[in-house]
């Protein structure tokens, strides 16, 4: 198996350009071991990065991701979110406090706004440099920004600091082409792409399954290598399947070729105009 390929941060981190999203694990108690499993088995497989939130369940997905991580934390890229409603400046360090808790951990690696809310970036941002100069986290960002959102965060004082955007990619939902992803890019601000299955809403397209059949590959691996032929674009599927764990692995190999690349811009249209961020 080649090496994990990796996508540089504004700071020179590197991370892998495919890690471990974690949305809806630690819902259910019965399937906390297998969901366990499943992110260790990731990791061994080279998805070291390790999508999180206190959102998830309430914080059990953290402490999912926890039980996974014990003993193998420094090998671990860590990513987390505070949601909008404790986003103020007191709100996110006591937050970030509580995800450390439950993640059994003294830092998190990138610690993201989940989507803008009604306090000011300003506050958000302050919260973010301070957490940071105590080593609690290592670079901060945000996730569900549009371009507007984004301009008004290099506005404020270190909000160009941010590391990377978190939001909706896939080829079904292409819109940030147009404007977001070249704005991110042209600044060396990474792109987290998050539901690159489109929910499992893509995996069984025709189009990306004939594509898949002429490489050997499946549906979801063109999927995943339409997002990750972009050097700023890092994916982040969940899965508590060890053999999708392993199929999405092997998607960083896939390479396509220019009449697959037309054969999906025919089947998903790239955007000619301004659309709405999408969300989900």
């Amino acid at each position: 198996m080649s090496q994990m390929p990796q996508a540089p941060l504004p700071d020179g981190t590197r991370v892998p350009v495919l890690g471990q999203g974690t949305w809806r694990m630690g819902e259910s108690r019965s399937a906390v071991a297998a969901e366990v499993r499943a992110l260790q088995a990731g990791i061994d497989l080279g998805m070291t990065l390790i999508d999180t939130a206190e959102m998830y369940a309430d914080g059990g997905a953290e402490q999912v991701v926890a039980e996974a991580i014990r003993g193998r934390r420094d090998g671990i890229y860590l990513v987390s979110k505070v949601l909008p409603t404790n986003a103020s400046r007191r709100g996110t360090v006591a937050a970030c406090e509580a995800s450390l808790k439950r993640l059994g951990t003294d830092r998190i690696d990138l610690y993201l706004l989940h989507w803008r809310g009604r306090h000011p970036l300003a506050e958000t941002v302050t919260a973010f440099e301070e957490l940071k100069a105590a080593g609690k986290i290592g670079a901060w960002g945000v996730s569900n920004f549009d371009v507007d959102d984004m301009e008004d965060l290099l506005s404020v004082e270190h909000g160009g600091n941010v590391a990377t955007n978190q939001v909706l990619y896939n080829p079904a939902r292409r819109g940030i082409e147009f404007d977001l992803l070249p704005w991110t890019a042209r600044r060396g601000i990474a792109t987290m792409a998050y539901a690159p299955f489109d929910k499992g809403g893509i995996v069984d397209h025709p189009v990306l399954a004939r594509i898949g059949a002429a490489h050997g590959a499946t549906a979801a691996q063109v999927a995943l290598a339409f997002l990750l032929e972009r050097d700023d674009v890092i994916a982040i599927p969940k899965s508590s399947s060890l053999e999708r764990l392993a199929e999405n692995r092997k998607a960083v190999e896939l390479k396509l070729t220019p009449e697959d690349r037309a054969a999906l811009d025919a089947a998903f249209p790239p955007p000619k105009r301004k659309r709405p961020l999408e969300m989900i």
